[in-house]
């Protein structure tokens, strides 16, 4: 079957996925970054999720941030971000935006799929009115909706696109075997068809609210062993010996998944008079995380009679995980706030994090490279890059050295999380 695709939105979701698609099909990558479309239009990504040779490849692939190129296509994907707001609740400004662009080019018989993390019955009680109006045709009757939640894991390139199962659901049952259909000639580790496009949108929120509720468990018991002055890490190695132990670590969970998507499910929750209890309190612990981390290295250093106030504090790391570019929602600018709260003086390294939009972001000036003796250390991040990093030449004797991530050997860290 000939198929003419549009994907909206080339962020670290969209753009994979255009280029797997761009591999067989017509495929028009939109997106109203202009600055975007014409990086990519020279072969570059700023995400790093596919370098040249991979855009090249996707020879039925182009990119524009023109609407008017839309109505070329008969299937649109829409692939844009799902945040949340300073008071944790939905922000879906972005997917209705896309909606209500997409509606303006909605042609019968087409269908529209969305990718983005939403909480059960968005897509059909948010987005479809939209797309009714602005287009003016009646849903499942003149044109068809689908939902098959991304599942891309940024930096990760061992568990690319096409190599992770997809769950695909359509508003009718022609319409979820059409897109079943279509993803399947993509996607070698094949498909999940859900029963209706609620549930698949249940499974994409309920996938990262369980990642969150267990790293919320290893997270406490690392607040509680704190107290105990026992190595969180070495209890963890211990209960691993037990072939059904999980094997969670404690850290900062930030990232534009795991530190948001549970939201999403207490807010729906919420709206039917239901109050979530276990989802939020693993929510609390996690989002406490920063202040926690940060206070341990001030106690260290009072402990070693160094002065907190304007002392030179290190911290390897910004993204919200380990060799990617991604500072969407880094659970790291907790740590460092709460560094300056202190009155400390904070310089922040990170060699995989744009300059440009750390500033915008975070407000924050990154180092080009750490320089002279710090008063604390703290591996925030475990990029590869910092594996080579001599600390002997960055530390004095009264140096706190904090290990977040767990990275280093015990003996070469003062504290470890």
């Amino acid at each position: 079957m000939t198929y003419k695709l549009a994907i909206i939105g080339l962020g670290y979701v969209g753009l994979p996925l255009a280029v797997e698609f761009g591999k067989k099909y017509t495929t028009i990558g939109f997106d109203i970054n202009k600055n975007r479309i014409d990086e990519l239009k020279k072969g570059y990504d700023r995400t790093l999720e596919v370098n040249t040779g991979g855009l090249k490849e996707a020879k039925k692939l182009s990119f524009t941030a023109s609407i008017e190129k839309l109505t070329e296509a008969t299937i649109y994907i829409v692939t844009v971000p799902t945040p949340v707001d300073l008071y944790k609740k939905p922000d879906l400004k972005p997917i209705l935006a896309a909606s209500k662009t997409v509606g303006k080019v909605l042609k019968k018989g087409d269908i529209v799929v969305y990718e983005s993390t939403v909480y059960p019955g968005c897509t059909q009680e948010d987005c479809v009115p939209i797309l009714e109006k602005e287009s003016g045709l009646k849903f499942n009757q003149d044109f068809f909706c689908g939902y098959s939640p991304e599942r891309i894991n940024p930096g990760d390139k061992e568990h690319t696109i096409s190599k992770i199962k997809k769950v695909v659901s359509g508003s009718t049952p022609k319409i979820a075997q059409e897109l079943n259909t279509l993803y399947g000639s993509i996607i070698t580790a094949g498909t999940h068809l859900a029963s209706s496009i609620k549930v698949a949108e249940a499974s994409k929120v309920i996938e990262n609210a369980q990642r969150d509720l267990n790293i919320a468990f290893v997270n406490e018991l690392a607040l509680i062993f704190d107290k105990m002055d026992i190595d969180t890490l070495e209890v963890l190695e211990a209960a691993g010996t037990k072939w059904n132990f999980l094997p969670f670590k404690p850290g900062l969970v930030g990232g534009h998944c795991i530190g948001v998507d549970p939201y999403y499910l207490t807010y729906k929750a919420e709206s039917l008079g239901y109050h979530p209890e276990v989802i939020l309190a693993g929510r609390r612990i996690n989002d406490t995380m920063g202040i926690f981390v940060a206070a341990k290295v001030v106690k260290l250093m009072i402990q070693r009679s160094s002065s907190v106030k304007g002392a030179r504090i290190l911290v390897l790391g910004i993204t919200f995980k380990e060799n990617c570019p991604d500072i969407r929602n880094s659970r790291v600018i907790d740590v460092i706030r709460e560094f300056q709260d202190f009155g400390a003086d904070v310089e922040v390294y990170d060699p995989w994090a744009d300059t440009a939009e750390v500033k915008h972001e975070y407000n924050l000036d990154l180092i080009k490279e750490p320089t002279g003796n710090y008063d604390a250390i703290v591996l925030a991040v475990s990029h590869k890059e910092f594996e080579a990093l001599d600390f002997e030449n960055l530390k004095h004797e009264k140096t706190v050295i904090y290990d977040i991530k767990g990275k280093f050997d015990k003996s070469k860290v003062t504290a470890r999380l």
